[in-house]
């Protein structure tokens, strides 16, 4: 009997298509084979960690205007990035932590080997870490716990990363233990505020509380970004989810692990991007890259010959499109680094050497230094650190050598008037000295809450007097 010609088509149709079928499925067992692979290996690296430490909360719900320290615990993760005990994670998974636990990864169990590893049952060695060092401009942290054999993961090179790439996001979100999710990026250089000069990873990877500190990886296993915050309407991810980029991690980590602390550099030179407008009103050659506005008088950028109205073309070749890239590429070159800096003047380009110097001191380093149950100024509202000669090393030109630093806000004050302002150095009260924070304790507890008050502060090199009224 024959077959009707279209019936035999229609047979030979399927038959062609069934090794292709095969195919799409072999491929897609073998991404999926993979992927778990990764997600294994990774594993390993991925810690939970477990903060606890005091914050100062108001009274308010009492009536009382009092700041009172509270114990506060806190959870996150991290990374492994060194097989002798090195751990990233964000600043403000460890802020005012006095103790910090670190969950490490059991490779008899769960992500290593294919075991049972649940929330119920959390498994893996719980040990002491401490705090190496913090960066709360870049909200990063390095841990240090001690073991010499871990298995670290690399840092990428994050300006290798392309919108779309597929990137798995590691950690444990809402305290559920080694937890991946997976995405692509969605941006690879995001500003979240036109003034921040951070710029971060934007993904559509989920990403939930107890995910900060824990890495963005590629499909190599290097760590690419860490995860640092969502933006959300509803509290939870809503697919805009942001990490710190590895080459900054690089360079933080690097600096916090050999001195305990991160230096920051600048050429001494205002930088603005070039917009359309901006060109056409100053009559510029493009209307696009950046512009020096503004070139410190006797700073390294002067010395070197660089002038206002320059168009910054590179640094040690790599081209500046933005102000914002400007400022943080310079923070990678250490402090004396000899940086060639390309310009365009009157259509003309020319190459001039800088030398990079470490950038003016940010009033917030010092909030890194305060113990809340320590530093706490109640009738001040402030947490003051005393001047030492650690403190003292940080602000050289300081008139004096002793007093009181303003390095973070404690809470509500009962006093009104002018503003104390952090990195502010409180000299006297009335007209008595002050030599440190138990001194300016005792001053003001002596004084009656109708006496003046007035302090001498020093307030970006300038001596000043500060002037407060009970409310």
């Amino acid at each position: 009997m024959k077959l009707p010609i279209c019936l035999l088509l229609a047979i030979s149709a399927a038959t062609a298509q069934q090794p292709a079928a095969a195919t799409r499925a072999d491929a897609l067992h073998e991404l999926s084979a993979k992927l778990e692979a990764l997600s294994r290996r990774v594993s390993r690296a991925v810690v939970q960690i477990f903060a606890t430490g005091y914050v100062l909360n108001d009274e308010r719900e009492s009536g009382s205007n009092a700041a009172i320290v509270t114990r506060q615990r806190a959870t996150g993760s991290g990374v492994v990035v060194s097989a002798d005990g090195y751990i990233v994670t964000n600043a403000h998974v460890v802020s005012n932590a006095r103790q910090v636990r670190v969950r490490m990864a059991d490779e008899s169990a769960g992500g290593a080997t294919g075991g049972t590893n649940t929330a119920m049952q959390p498994s893996g060695k719980i040990l002491e870490a401490h705090i190496v060092g913090v960066d709360r401009e870049t909200d990063l942290a390095v841990l240090k716990v001690e073991r010499t054999d871990l298995n670290p993961l690399p840092l990428g090179d994050s300006d290798t990363l392309h919108q779309g790439q597929l990137v798995m996001a590691f950690g444990n979100p809402l305290g559920l233990e080694n937890s991946v999710s997976m995405g692509v990026v969605s941006s690879v250089a995001r500003q979240i505020k036109p003034d921040d000069t951070m710029i971060y990873i934007q993904t559509d990877a989920p990403i939930n509380p107890g995910n900060s500190g824990g890495p963005l990886v590629d499909a190599d296993g290097r760590v690419m970004g860490l995860n640092t915050f969502i933006l959300s309407q509803s509290g939870g991810s809503e697919g805009l989810g942001f990490a710190i980029p590895s080459n900054i991690i690089k360079n933080v980590y690097n600096q916090i692990k050999q001195e305990g602390h991160v230096h920051r550099s600048e050429i001494g030179v205002f930088a603005q991007t070039i917009t359309p407008q901006m060109a056409a009103g100053l009559g510029l050659s493009q209307d696009w890259g950046v512009l020096l506005s503004d070139v410190e008088p006797g700073g390294p950028g002067d010395v070197a010959g660089l002038q206002p109205g320059d168009i910054l073309v590179s640094l040690n070749g790599k081209s500046m499109t933005n102000a914002r890239q400007t400022e943080v590429d310079l923070y990678r070159y250490p402090v004396g680094a000899k940086i060639d800096v390309q310009v365009v003047r009157n259509g003309t380009k020319q190459t001039v050497q800088v030398v990079a110097v470490e950038r003016h001191g940010d009033p917030q380093r010092f909030a890194d230094m305060v113990d809340p149950a320590k530093n706490l100024v109640n009738r001040l509202g402030i947490l003051g650190i005393d001047v030492d000669q650690n403190v003292a090393a940080l602000l050289p030109e300081l008139r004096k050598h002793y007093g009181v630093v303003v390095a973070a806000r404690g809470g509500d004050s009962p006093y009104s008037g002018d503003n104390l302002q952090l990195g502010d150095v409180i000299y006297s009260v009335n007209n008595m000295p002050v030599t440190g924070v138990a001194s300016l304790r005792k001053t003001l507890d002596g004084l009656k809450e109708t006496d003046p008050l007035v302090l001498q502060v020093e307030r970006s090199g300038r001596l000043m007097y500060v002037t407060l009224e009970i409310e």
